[in-house]
């Protein structure tokens, strides 16, 4: 059976795409079967995923790609339930019932957080949802600025959220939107160790934690 790892912040810009991209690269880089879904309407995903397909010459390579309406969402990661090992959603930049669905099909939700007191207040919406389905998200510090005090007071802060904080933090570097302008992630694109090296302790993180 597919772990199913959905997406979900109400403020754009927060790096929810990005984070999925490159946790899915990292993921069928261990060996797992992993398809990405696209639920938000911006296509975001899509457009990675089309480039990645496009550079590997037409084949899909590693990834398994679709898309899904919010409603739809249930009924598209059922269809990969028994051929692959994680599902990943990306889902809108939104808090509404369209979300719903996602959360319900989920076995982890993923909320990133950049260090900004906007991203920490539009957090709750995500977490009182995820609340309502019985789900404890984990919030991921993302896009952080090392060595400031609005970094250091956010991570602070993620602790009083009702959610998990993870130990992982991903800092704000130019080489995660350069590697998602090609189709990459950053354990694929040169000269991106430390981010690749941030991904990877995060996808170390998580799947501790599915592990129990």
């Amino acid at each position: 059976m597919a772990t199913i790892l959905t997406f979900a912040q109400q403020k754009g810009g927060s790096g929810k795409t990005t984070l999925c991209a490159n946790l899915a690269v990292e993921l069928a880089a261990r060996g797992r079967e992993v398809a990405v879904l696209d639920s938000d309407p911006q296509g975001s995903l899509g457009r990675w995923f089309m480039t990645r397909y496009e550079r590997e010459g037409g084949l899909q390579g590693d990834l398994t790609f679709s898309t899904a309406s919010a409603w739809g969402v249930s009924y598209e990661a059922g269809k990969y339930r028994d051929s692959h090992d994680f599902v990943l959603i990306d889902t809108p930049p939104k808090i509404d019932s369209d979300l719903r669905p996602a959360l319900k099909v989920s076995d982890m939700v993923v909320v990133p957080v950049t260090a900004s007191q906007v991203d920490l207040w539009a957090t709750e919406g995500v977490l009182e949802m995820a609340a309502r389905e019985g789900k404890r998200p984990l919030a991921v510090l993302n896009r952080a600025r090392a060595g400031t005090r609005l970094t250091a007071s956010i991570r602070a802060a993620l602790g009083g959220l009702e959610a998990d904080a993870a130990e992982a933090v991903i800092a704000n570097r130019v080489a995660y939107a350069e590697a998602m302008g090609t189709g990459q992630g950053v354990r694929e694109y040169p000269g991106a160790k430390m981010a690749a090296a941030e991904i990877a302790a995060l996808a170390h993180e998580m799947l501790k934690r599915l592990d129990g």
